[in-house]
This record gives structure tokens, sequence and C-alpha cells, in this order.
């Protein structure tokens, strides 16, 4: 059986379609979804391995794409080792003793197998599912930084006060703190390879919350130990940050092996920006709220800012939006998997 043509796409390598997944594609946008959730929390819901391998799979079987990614979130390898952390519905995850001192640093312990048994269940058994179109499953997880900016603000936040307050007054602690964040994130996700997910995608929010010179100080070095923590077992790595776009060089800096882009800067100039590696983007979720006709139009710009150079998975440039039609999507795919052929190698 072939390579799918996503992991070819993340490699660079010449591809018949380009391929198409969307960043939070199982979700409350798909009805069916919401059917089976109802109502608890999310955390419940990853937590049986068997829900979480049906909301994995909804979006595959609905929209045709060319990935799954598993269902789960950021923070549950931190709800595993019990470090206090819950995710509040409207308002996102929250922490109940936020991170202050070097006193919390004992809270984050090892990662351990048993801890996450649910998690590489849930992996099992989408891989199993998934055998039969030869579609590949991406792991993903949340990158140090934005994990810690979690930690230590208790809840989301705009302002990032109390995260860049640490990091400016007690370097030291900051840096032990993602010492711990790196070893925890590098054992998820090296569990979810090993079960089976074919490539993995590091989440860093918010790293566009800082300046060039606190990324390159206070998140790369985090982000590149753990890219290397995985680079053994070969498999594609994707890195993603929102308004990262003055970061993106450094991002490409990280080696992983394709640079996620948010819809604020176009994708012929990303890819400048990255040194020429593959790139995944980017496609505003705002533009998917129009219907299908501007949906369609705004994916054809994207396809035409990435041009017919290899090396392009198209997405959003972020996470689907809950009142997002299902139908644009399928549109969506179907136009990117038609038209994304003409000029691809």
């Amino acid at each position: 059986m072939s390579e799918p043509v996503f992991l070819r796409a993340c490699r660079g390598e010449s591809v018949e379609h380009v391929p198409v997944w969307f960043m939070r594609q199982a979700g409350r946008s798909l009805p069916e979804y919401r059917a089976l959730r109802t109502t608890g929390s999310i955390l419940d819901a990853i937590a049986n391995p068997e829900v979480a391998c049906e909301v994995t799979m909804q979006p595959v079987r609905r929209y045709g794409v060319d990935a799954a990614i598993l269902f789960s979130d950021i923070i549950v390898p931190y709800h595993a080792i019990g470090f206090g952390i819950d995710v509040v519905p409207g308002r996102g995850p929250v922490i109940e003793r936020p991170f202050t001192s070097g006193a919390d640093l004992a809270r984050l312990g090892n990662l351990q197998d048993t801890d996450i048994a649910h998690v590489t269940a849930t992996v099992d058994l989408v891989v199993e599912q998934l055998k039969a179109t030869n579609t590949p499953l991406i792991g993903f997880a949340g990158a140090p930084f934005t994990v810690a900016s979690y930690l230590v603000e208790g809840a989301p936040t705009r302002e990032f006060a109390v995260i860049k307050t640490l990091m400016h007054r007690d370097p030291p602690l900051f840096d032990q703190l993602l010492d711990r964040l790196v070893e925890i994130t590098v054992s998820f996700l090296r569990a979810q390879i090993t079960h089976g997910a074919r490539a993995v995608q590091l989440f860093d929010s918010w790293a566009g919350s800082l300046t060039r010179d606190e990324y390159q100080r206070f998140a790369l070095p985090a982000t590149k130990r753990v890219l290397e923590g995985v680079a053994d077992l070969d498999v594609p790595t994707i890195l993603f940050g929102v308004g990262t776009g003055e970061l993106l060089d450094l991002m490409g800096s990280a080696k992983s092996t394709v640079v996620g882009i948010d819809w604020h800067v176009d994708l012929d100039e990303g890819r400048r920006r990255v040194g020429d590696k593959p790139v995944q983007g980017n496609l505003d979720p705002a533009r998917c709220l129009g219907g299908e006709t501007l949906a369609v139009e705004a994916a054809r710009e994207v396809m035409k800012k990435a041009g017919h150079d290899a090396g392009h998975i198209f997405n959003l440039g972020h996470g689907v939006l809950p009142t997002t039609d299902p139908a644009v999507l399928e549109a969506i795919v179907r136009v990117v998997h038609e038209e994304g052929r003409a000029g691809v190698k």
C-alpha cells in the first residue's frame, strides 16, 4: 500500500492532489458530535476510548479528509498526573492551583504509560479503523510555552501578564518549569507515536504573544528539545502557532518537518519566511461562516498563494469555529482535492 498523500506532502514530496484536514475538525460544528457528547466535560469524553475514537472518526467519514487528528486536549497529560486542571465549557482550561513557585515543580511528576492508558487505547482503536482507507492519524501535544501559560496564568488570558512577569523576574524558575514540561510532552508524544500515530503536531498557540527576543529565549529552546525528543521515531512533525507571522523564521529553525501558518500571513510570504520547507494552512476560519460560495472562493485564494510547489497541506489558519456549517467544509475538501491537482507534480 502506498504512503498516504498527507505524509508525502509533509516531507515535501510530489503528490497527486493537495492534502487537506482541519484543525478542530472533530467538535461542536458537527451534529453527530453534539448528539454523541450531549453534556459533560470534554475530559470525560476523552477518558472513554470508544467515545474518543468515534469523535476522531466522524470528520474523516463526513469530509473525506486526508488525515485524522486525535480527539484529545493539550491539558490531558497534566490532568492525568493530577496537577489539578479542568476544561470549563465556554472558558477553557482552568487550574485549581496555578504554578507560582519552585514548590509547584513537585506537582509535575513523570508521565507514566498508565496515566494515559485511555489515550493510547483510543489511538489503538482509531488506527485499526483507519487501516481500511490508509488514512494517517495525527497525534498532538501543547508546546511547553503554551502549556506553561495555562499553568501559570490559571486560565486563558489575553494579557499574559503573570507568565511574562515570571519569565522576566525569575528566569531560572521558568527554565525549570519548561524542563518538566519538555519531559512530559516528549513522553506524551512518544506514547501516541508508538501506538500508531503517523505524524504529530505541536500546538504553540500562545507563542504569538511573545517578542522575537522572548521567543528565542523562553520558548524556542524548549520547542526544539521536544522535537528532538521524538526525532528518532521518524514521523513528520508540525509546529503551529497563532499570531506568529513575525516569528516564522525562528519557528522554521526548530526543525519540525512542517510549519503551520495562520491566516495573518499569505502563504507565499510564509513559505519564504520558513525557508521554503513544507507548510500547512492557512484559510481564515471566519471565511467559512459566509456560506459555500464565499468559503470556496477563499480556499482558492489560499491555493493560489501556496503556488504549485510540493509541500503544502491545506488547512485552516486555526481551528474550525463552532458555528461552521459542515457542508461548507465538505465543499472546501472537494475543491482542494479537485483543483489542487493542477500544477502538482
